[in-house]
């Protein structure tokens, strides 16, 4: 069987993708630029103009290979449920999407406000750093808000996952208590944010499921129903055909 047509391998590659573009926006750049100074993260986005740019593309890059993704995941299993699939599809791809495209407008008023253009110039410095770093928390709230989708698509995915008969049941189970993790991490970021860091650590174990579905199907693949299928006709053709007398 020929490797990229295998339909699990090409919704692993696309998981890989988007697991090695997220951190660049979500972890890497605000490591890098952000401070506890409001004054100094704003002179470091304007110092380091072209890395912060960096992480919007990143962002947009994201929304994009998160359609993708989903669209691989519904190939593989609309034929176990279409209805659920389809959820997989809104609830994984085109909504969480639309919330990394207004990121991406976020940070263009962060980095504006931080460049001090020209039409902002009746603010003075502390002003602007304050407009920038609006907007900065803004970007962290619409993260938050995010994370109820990153938890809620894994429900319908487990569910196709569990009855799937391609993939091992466990995987299943554990992106579903993965799900119910980043609902829990959406509303603690939005009740209870003093306590937000103490659950997204406590968290981490539950959230290591997608990590294991993409290894699963980049290293085994998987295979549709209908796949299966057609190539079990396939090998049956050819075996009547070879036997003798035939």
């Amino acid at each position: 069987m020929s490797t990229n047509l295998n339909p699990g391998r090409v919704a692993g590659l696309w998981y890989l993708l988007l697991v090695a573009l997220g951190p660049i926006r979500l972890i890497y750049i605000p490591s890098k630029l952000f401070a506890d100074n409001p004054s100094e993260t704003v002179s470091n986005i304007a110092a380091h103009e072209w890395l912060f740019r960096l992480g919007m593309a990143s962002e947009l890059a994201c929304g994009v290979v998160l359609i993708l993704l989903v669209m691989a995941v519904y190939e593989l299993f609309n034929k176990v449920d279409q209805r659920l699939a389809v959820l997989v599809v809104i609830l994984g791809g085109v909504m969480p999407a639309l919330i990394n495209f207004v990121n991406v407008v976020s940070d263009a008023g962060a980095l504006m406000a931080a460049r001090n253009v020209d039409f902002l110039s009746a603010f003075d410095k502390p002003q602007r750093d304050a407009l920038a770093m609006l907007f900065l928390r803004l970007h962290g709230q619409q993260y938050a808000a995010a994370e109820l989708l990153w938890g809620v698509w894994l429900f319908p995915l487990a569910v196709l996952a569990y009855r799937s008969g391609f993939l091992p049941r466990f995987l299943g189970v554990w992106l579903f208590i993965g799900g119910c993790a980043y609902v829990v991490m959406s509303f603690a970021a939005l009740l209870l944010p003093q306590y937000q860091h103490q659950v997204f650590l406590i968290s981490q174990p539950a959230l290591f499921g997608e990590i294991a579905l993409m290894l699963w199907l980049l290293i085994k693949g998987a295979e549709t129903p209908l796949a299966n299928v057609t190539e079990s006709l396939r090998f049956g053709l050819i075996a009547m055909r070879d036997y003798p007398g035939w």
